[in-house]
């Protein structure tokens, strides 16, 4: 557990300036592409079995004992997966993935027995062989219950030619075979050792960006949360987020939410009772619910981006962590799509489209790179 009352006396951080690249306007609803694909999205989801995945999802996540939390994994992982296999058909992410070569290495961790945690590495052709380049360390979605690194493959093949950039998939362990604190320290592990060996490995000790979604958003804030806590953070020059998982806000009375977050309320709750090893010893444990994190190490955080959708299910709590490092001038950005939901952020059509992919250049350019 990491102390809340911590003093860094000796390792101050320079507050960050933001150069407020994005101001994109919200209405309180989805127009253009965002509600084409939005309607797309309903279409599917509100017929036939995904919406008897959804009901049983539902049934589930409001029971607690083990059997049906088991079925509750079960059932998510196998929807994932089959959503994991259509996007990799995308004609925009398959031609990607010609334009990458994928390598791979391990990194050796002891924090929950002997394991080597796998890293897939994607990097444009034309960076192949050079020294010196600047690397995306990810970490993927899936609610830490399901997906792995070789989900993700199409959506960071695509980044890492849109971006130029090299991309470190990190396979980390996902609940509720492993659980926190240790999905997260497989994700901090592998940052360490990028940041010892980055000369061996290609990449730029000092041009490193950790990047999570989703489930992977949460590991990567405790993993930023564990490198400041340990006076590290400055290895990391820049943290960004993607609809992240960030506190136990779902917990909280539905009366006061929007409608998503109302709507998945008891299907996140579940999802945080596999990832938690101990749901209420580790109630307020910044590890498992990086929100909590204390002002001291949220000061000592690496400049953060957080990116987010207006009717996201995890809006709230997104909004309430970048407000809190901001006022402990750790922000660079808080970006929120208009009218994006969840999903509508996980789809290839937003994924490869002009302002979601535009701005992950424009973010990479002006805070990785510059």
């Amino acid at each position: 557990t990491l102390l809340y009352t911590i003093k860094f006396e000796d390792y101050i951080m320079a507050r960050v300036d933001s150069k407020n690249l994005f101001n994109f306007p919200l209405k309180g609803l989805a127009e253009g592409q965002v509600a084409g694909i939005n309607a797309m999205l309903d279409q599917i989801q509100q017929n036939g079995p995904p919406l008897e995945i959804w009901k049983k999802l539902l049934e589930l996540s409001v029971q607690e004992d083990e059997v049906s939390g088991r079925q509750f994994v079960e059932i998510t992982r196998a929807n994932n997966a089959g959503m994991s296999a259509m996007i990799k058909h995308h004609p925009v992410l398959s031609a990607a993935a010609e334009q990458i070569e994928r390598t791979e290495f391990r990194v050796p961790t002891t924090h929950a027995g002997l394991h080597d945690v796998l890293v897939e590495v994607y990097t444009p052709l034309p960076l192949v062989g050079k020294k010196g380049n600047p690397v995306v360390v990810y970490a993927h979605g899936g609610g830490c219950i399901s997906g792995s690194a070789a989900d993700s493959k199409p959506f960071l093949d695509h980044l890492a030619v849109s971006c130029n950039v090299v991309v470190f998939n990190v396979d980390y362990r996902i609940a509720p075979e492993t659980q926190c604190p240790n999905n997260v320290m497989d994700l901090y592990e592998a940052i360490m050792f990028v940041s010892e060996h980055a000369a061996d490995l290609g990449v730029d000790k000092d041009q490193i960006c950790v990047f999570g979604e989703s489930g992977g958003g949460y590991v990567a804030l405790g993993a930023a949360a564990m490198m400041a806590h340990c006076e590290q953070a400055h290895r990391v020059k820049l943290l960004l987020t993607s609809i992240a998982m960030v506190s136990d806000y779902s917990f909280s009375d539905p009366l006061a939410m929007t409608a998503q977050e109302r709507n998945s309320a008891t299907i996140i709750r579940a999802t945080w009772r596999q990832v938690a090893a101990d749901l209420a010893a580790q109630r307020h444990d910044p590890m498992l619910f990086p929100g909590k994190c204390s002002d001291e190490i949220l000061a000592h955080f690496p400049p953060t981006v957080m990116m987010e959708g207006e009717f996201d299910m995890f809006l709230t709590e997104n909004a309430r962590m970048a407000g809190r490092l901001r006022e402990a001038g750790r922000l660079l950005e808080f970006v929120v799509f208009p009218g994006a939901r969840h999903e509508t952020m996980l789809f290839p059509d937003f994924r490869t489209g002009e302002v979601f992919g535009g701005a992950m250049e424009k973010i990479i350019e002006e805070y990785l790179r510059k």
